[in-house]
């Protein structure tokens, strides 16, 4: 069994600090939320009262944290100072790619092992240790990131060297967020034009239209059981955590001289349908926005 730290307890980092307890591992847990830190103890975490004591003694630590700024602060305050020698660092938030590589070189420079490993599954797959991890990291380091992760995890792969994890993080994001928002506006017209949009869902799942935000998250309620529209748009990926990522992404697109219109476009309207108070609903509850039904998700 491994003895795990885990900074960060939100909806995704609660939901793995429970899973690797449920496997039978140690988790010393920490979280400026008291009440967060609270329910990862009621799921058999330790509960730790600083980010140092957590990291005392574990053998990799794992952090969850909201944007690269608390993430390098935690390593520059707690971890790099605190973490027992030998220790595999892993961060597992969603951030920009400059950071990543930042972490990784102070890492690096203070003699630990260090990977980049953001996450995609969403909150019910943290809560059901399905998540996919994209990792970067040096390959002679990736066995064992990818025993570390394995019990929260359906696929861990190796993107590349360090912050190549954030880039395909960002990237994926990017096209999930201008996907969604094209099978949104198909539904919006199909019903517009008297065609009814389950029936759409069937036709299109089988076309050239069929696409992850279709058939396995349909913002139409009632095709896809597990989706989040059949929950008012609840527990799923938010809007506002969709809007952080397309801001990352074109963040790197600037950086790179990369022209990247429908991303743009994409963050304005999610930006919008934020600025509009439902920010904590689920990204593809924009379909509500775009048949002028918002009303209905209050």
């Amino acid at each position: 069994m491994i003895r795990y730290a885990l900074i960060g307890l939100g909806n995704m980092g609660g939901g793995m600090a429970a899973v690797l307890t449920a496997a039978g591992h140690t988790v010393q847990a920490f979280d400026l939320s008291s009440k967060a830190l609270e329910r990862a103890a009621a799921a058999g975490a330790v509960a730790c009262a600083s980010a140092p004591e957590a990291v005392s003694g574990a053998e990799v630590v794992l952090t969850m944290l909201p944007a690269g700024a608390h993430v390098l602060e935690v390593y520059q305050q707690a971890i790099l100072p605190h973490a027992a020698t030998g220790a595999l660092l892993i961060d597992c938030s969603t951030i920009d790619v400059a950071t990543a590589r930042d972490i990784a070189l102070q890492a690096s420079a203070a003699g630990f092992a260090v990977a980049d490993a953001p996450v995609s599954g969403g909150v019910a797959g943290a809560a059901a240790g399905t998540l996919t991890f994209m990792v970067g990291c040096p390959e002679p380091v990736f066995a064992k990131v990818e025993a570390a992760l394995s019990p929260m995890a359906k696929t861990v792969v190796r993107a590349g060297e360090a912050g190549a994890g954030q880039a395909a993080k960002i990237c994926n994001n990017l096209l999930l967020g201008v996907s969604m928002i094209g099978v949104c506006e198909a539904l919006a017209l199909a019903e517009r034009l008297d065609l009814d949009p389950e029936r759409f869902f069937e036709i299109a799942s089988a076309s050239s239209g069929q696409c992850w935000s279709l058939t396995t998250y349909c913002p139409w309620p009632g095709p896809v059981e597990t989706a989040p529209s059949n929950r008012n748009y609840e527990g799923g990926f938010a809007t506002a955590m969709m809007l952080k990522d397309l801001r990352l992404a074109q963040g790197a697109a600037a950086s790179v001289g990369v022209s990247t219109p429908l991303a743009a476009q994409a963050q304005a309207l999610y930006s919008l349908f934020d600025s509009l108070g439902y920010g904590e609903k689920d990204f593809s509850g924009l379909l509500q926005l775009l048949r002028g039904r918002l009303a209905e998700l209050t």
